[in-house]
């Protein structure tokens, strides 16, 4: 049987943060980096994340994208 993961994802200071920007989005102050207004939920959530693992709080690790090998994708005969 499969051992299940405890404790949490992120941390409380990763919760405070993405509560912050919410709450500046909704007030319409919440800006990008380029100084643009911040309209979107998932954008507000991502600066509030990106600024919790800037002061060392508990967050997972960004995802990434991943490329395909070249021998993967050729073609099979």
């Amino acid at each position: 049987m499969a051992k299940k993961a405890s404790g949490r994802k992120y941390g409380r200071k990763a919760s405070k943060k993405v509560e912050k920007a919410m709450h500046e989005k909704k007030r319409g102050t919440l800006r990008s980096g380029s100084g643009k207004k911040v309209t979107s939920r998932k954008q507000a959530i991502a600066i509030g994340l990106s600024e919790a693992r800037r002061e060392g709080g508990k967050v997972p690790a960004k995802k990434t994208s991943r490329k395909r090998s070249s021998a993967k994708t050729a073609r099979k005969k």
